[in-house]
């Protein structure tokens, strides 16, 4: 590898001119006319380079591709999903690598890409157990997020002995995860990008279409793409989505978007439904369960007894 491979000669790299003709090529003040191509005379690390992680020894995290044909992504339970009784799953996962991934994410975020195009959506994480190993076997995940991957209580950690991984996800423009809840106080980090968050509480269960048969492979989760809100006087919409979608607008809910370098709350049992404003990352950790919720907005009692028959 590049990285890796010393000069022939000393003196060969990195090469050098005069500055004077460094600063012929491109002028200081000329910021917008530089040379086409940039001349670069250093190796630059690549993070998204496969081949440079491992010549720099960087342990990597895996991670799957998945894309939709359209802009909304609605979570399942592969291994559960029947093709035979329940159709073609809403979302496959593909073979592409985090590299092509990347470079769709920007052509998303230039042209705008359009809502019923398909999208691309990148996972991965690390599991609980990796921060108990030699620090020096982490991946860079755990790495770079000591907080999320520590063994003892901060304040990103409710209860570190129920933590289960760090989850990332890498989104590009227009992305949209469907509403859902999680048991396991959540903390969710933006690493670069912006996305926009709706919640609402727990008493809003049974406004928010959640599936809750424990064997359907949408548990926990809904179908309804809100965006549909905004297209009611659509003659072509099934009547059972109208239905379900003129109570899931009477839900209580709040937007916020979440930006690089904040982090955002969930608390146990708050639905969350999730849209890319751009290609971004966010990582998250999960860390025990508040069962005891609040006298007003609900808790583990509104997303169980109320709202599932025969509870979870």
């Amino acid at each position: 590898n590049k990285l890796m491979e010393p000069p022939a000669n000393l003196g060969d790299y990195p090469k050098l001119m005069p500055l004077k003709e460094v600063m012929e090529i491109w002028p200081q003040d000329d910021l917008d006319n530089p040379p086409v191509p940039i001349r670069e005379d250093l190796i630059h690390f690549d993070f998204n380079s496969p081949e440079d992680m491992e010549a720099a020894g960087v342990p990597t995290s895996s991670g799957v591709a998945q894309e939709s044909p359209d802009n909304y992504f609605a979570w399942y339970q592969a291994g559960v999903w029947d093709v035979d009784s329940m159709g073609v799953p809403p979302t496959r996962n593909n073979d592409w690598s985090f590299a092509k991934w990347a470079q769709h994410a920007r052509y998303a975020d230039r042209v705008g890409l359009d809502a019923n195009q398909p999208h691309f959506y990148w996972q991965s994480g690390v599991e609980k157990e990796e921060r108990f190993k030699d620090e020096r076997d982490w991946t860079f995940v755990s790495r770079d997020l000591p907080s999320l991957s520590a063994t003892e209580e901060n304040f990103f950690l409710f209860q570190p002995e129920f933590q289960k991984g760090i989850q990332c996800r890498f989104g590009e423009r227009g992305v949209t995860a469907a509403t859902h809840f999680d048991g396991g106080r959540n903390m969710v980090a933006m690493m670069t990008g912006a996305k926009r968050y709706i919640l609402s509480p727990p008493r809003e269960c049974g406004k928010l279409g959640i599936v809750t048969a424990r064997n359907n492979p949408i548990f926990r989760h809904s179908l309804l793409n809100f965006g549909h809100l905004n297209h009611m006087d659509d003659t072509s919409m099934p009547e059972d989505e109208r239905e379900w979608l003129e109570l899931a607008g009477t839900a209580a809910a709040l937007s916020t978007v979440l930006k690089a370098g904040e982090v955002l709350y969930i608390p146990s049992h708050w639905f969350h439904y999730i849209t890319s404003v751009q290609k971004s990352a966010q990582c998250n950790v999960r860390s025990g369960i508040d069962k005891e919720g609040d006298e007003v907005f609900g808790g583990y009692d509104d997303v169980t007894n109320k709202c599932m028959p025969g509870g979870m």
